[in-house]
């Protein structure tokens, strides 16, 4: 496989009784990796539970390597462009994976990524329970050819935190992808959770990612992504 990011190896591998997997593996030496890897077997069980994910078939440490192998998806990557059939399907998983119980799972708190750059009451306003995956770029979102279900995939960075923070994000990638400020903000009003949102919990969320752009690349390069994500305000 060509594409993606933060794996050394991604294979489609045809198997001896006829089905197909995704094999993915990193160098164990390689640590950022391995700890998503690791990340993203953790929480497996409850993306595959709730019908998100494709589920890991098998796992293995061996000879330097640490390998996953999911059940293959058979399809593509998702249209997130105006008017794209997808949307619909991709809303329908996304209102799913905030439902995972995660009693005994060790994941970070969504305030934790932003940390150097959220005020006190700010970290309070982005707490929640909810199983995020907080990177639902194009490229992480595969479409079942054959039942058009969106799948979310490369769970290397899951979080805690409120119900509509991968709405949020996606709406931003709607806008990415050519979108008007108006449409993403009516896709995400198909989401109660975000209709429930606090404006505050909202603001704190959008004010940290900016500072944290402005922190990593620079004000000037940093705006056009801000911009997208302070359109969340309306």
């Amino acid at each position: 496989m060509s594409e993606g990011l933060n794996c050394s190896l991604a294979l489609t591998l045809d198997t001896q009784h006829g089905d197909s997997v995704f094999l993915k593996g990193v160098r164990a030496s390689a640590r950022a990796e391995a700890a998503g890897l690791r990340c993203e077997q953790q929480v497996n069980a409850v993306v595959a539970a709730l019908d998100v994910g494709p589920k890991i078939q098998h796992s293995f440490v061996s000879a330097g390597w640490h390998c996953l192998a999911f059940a293959y998806v058979r399809g593509g990557h998702a249209d997130l462009g105006p008017g794209s059939r997808h949307l619909a399907a991709v809303a329908d998983t996304l209102r799913r994976v905030p439902d995972g119980r995660l009693p005994r799972l060790a994941l970070p708190h969504f305030a934790e990524r932003f940390a150097a750059h959220l005020r006190p009451d700010e970290a309070r306003a982005l707490a929640g329970p909810h199983l995020l995956h907080t990177d639902t770029n194009p490229h992480n979102l595969l479409i079942e050819a054959e039942s058009g279900r969106a799948y979310v995939v490369d769970w290397a960075m899951p979080a805690r935190g409120p119900a509509w923070g991968d709405a949020a994000y996606t709406a931003v990638r709607l806008l990415e992808c050519g979108h008007p400020p108006r449409s993403a903000r009516q896709w995400l009003a198909g989401f109660d959770s975000w209709r429930a949102a606090e404006p505050a919990s909202v603001a704190a969320f959008v004010n940290a990612v900016c500072r944290q752009w402005v922190a990593t690349v620079g004000e000037r390069d940093a705006e056009p992504s801000n911009a997208r994500f302070r359109s969340l305000l309306g």
